[in-house]
């Protein structure tokens, strides 16, 4: 899959890591694979976030940065249309 590949937020939620799906998140119009994070498998994180989303209102709550879009089983897939 091509970092160029532009996401709306309908085909983002596909992946949600559901039914062997990958899991997608968003943050600050870049999608992520995080599919091979460990608190990541089971398409929810924490018990508080959903993947298949747009994470860019959760990560100033977050005990992290985004430094952790930068660790080696997070990879950049795409960007994300903003919808209006």
């Amino acid at each position: 899959m091509s970092e160029d590949r532009l996401f709306t937020e309908a085909e983002l939620r596909q992946y949600d890591g559901t039914k062997g799906r990958p899991v997608y998140i968003a943050c600050e119009g870049v999608v992520y694979d995080v599919s091979d994070a460990p608190l990541w498998r089971t398409g929810m994180h924490k018990d508080l976030h959903y993947a298949g989303l747009d994470l860019t209102r959760s990560l100033p709550k977050a005990p992290h940065d985004r430094e952790v879009f930068g660790r080696k089983y997070v990879r950049v897939v795409g960007s994300l249309k903003r919808e209006e």
